[in-house]
């Protein structure tokens, strides 16, 4: 529990223990309001939370932003203090301290990486800050430092498009080119390896990996050198829908059919994916579901009233082949 809502004593936990936990999130930097903002909102029962997300790289992203800006609402309860890290650690780390400075009541990030969060982490719980996780892990040794983790199975999802592949193109010889996301990243390397265990024993070979950056202009870069480099890819597993649809650009740009000619596997299953998955220019999408803001919300109201929570709470994904994203795409949320 934080400082601010320390003050406050039995009677606010009283309050928040009997309240809903209601869920259902325009881009502000933190503001320079020190720790008296925080006593304030601890008075009018109002959650300060400080929010620092990776950067706007792709659909998926955008979707996630809006999840959490629609849902930590003043009418929902909260204060959010939101920035922008740019897919920059430092970025992240700067913002971090400054909601400590700040005293806000809870503290909740998106790793750009999973390394390097050690110090800062120790900072936030020296100050009594709690810390949630979203969509992205931390490698540590020390769960103490946050409170949960609230975010997809990374390894699943790569598990799941290696699985499909194999159902498909084992017996092929099928050669593989890779899209990955960004170096560090806990979903690149978790997608990653859940892809090359599911084809281990197969005959789908991974004859290049680069990364993308989780973009869609690094995707069709990276793609253009791939068959510059190559003339004889059969298949391409990309880490995102961002990177996928670059890679149809670059594919279509060499005069070869996307889906057809060359096959794409994708991990999100944000709209626009969804449509070229309809189009067959894209041909399997595991889901990675953007919507936390409801979860983050029940969580950071939980963990403020002192109530304990799990430390891991995966959300459910699912998969889509292309008459399963016709069925989906007009009621898509995201």
């Amino acid at each position: 529990m934080s400082k601010n809502f320390r003050r406050v004593g039995a009677a606010l936990f009283a309050t928040l223990t009997a309240t809903a936990l209601v869920a259902c999130s325009s881009e502000q930097a933190p503001s320079d309001a020190g720790s008296d903002g925080g006593d304030a909102a601890a008075a009018t029962d109002t959650i300060v939370l400080g929010f620092s997300q990776v950067g706007a790289e792709s659909g998926w992203r955008a979707a996630n932003t809006k999840s959490i800006q629609d849902t930590l609402t003043a009418e929902n309860g909260f204060e959010l203090k939101f920035s922008d890290a740019q897919q920059k650690q430092e970025n992240q780390i700067q913002a971090i301290r400054s909601y400590i400075q700040q005293g806000v009541d809870v503290i909740a990030f998106s790793p750009v990486v999973e390394t390097g969060w050690d110090a800062v982490l120790q900072e936030a719980k020296a100050a009594n800050i709690p810390v949630i996780l979203t969509d992205r892990a931390v490698d540590s040794t020390d769960d103490t430092l946050y409170e949960s983790f609230i975010g997809s199975d990374f390894v699943l999802e790569g598990q799941m498009a290696g699985e499909w592949a194999v159902e498909q193109y084992d017996g092929e010889g099928y050669k593989a080119v890779e899209l990955q996301g960004t170096t560090g990243a806990a979903p690149m390397i978790d997608r990653q390896q859940g892809f090359a265990d599911a084809i281990a024993g197969s005959d789908i070979e991974v004859i290049d990996s680069q990364t993308g950056n989780f973009t869609r202009t690094e995707g069709k870069q990276v793609m253009e050198g791939f068959l510059q480099k190559y003339d004889d890819i059969d298949l391409v597993f990309a880490h995102n829908d961002d990177m996928g649809l670059g890679a149809i650009e670059a594919i279509e740009a060499a005069g070869k059919v996307p889906g057809e000619d060359i096959k794409i596997i994708t991990v999100d299953a944000v709209k626009d994916g969804m449509q070229a998955l309809a189009d067959g220019k894209i041909n399997y999408i595991v889901e990675c579901n953007p919507l936390l803001g409801p979860d983050l919300a029940e969580i950071a109201k939980k963990v403020i009233a002192g109530e304990e929570v799990p430390k891991r709470i995966v959300v459910k994904d699912e998969a889509f082949d292309q008459e399963a994203a016709k069925e989906a795409l007009p009621d898509r949320q995201y």
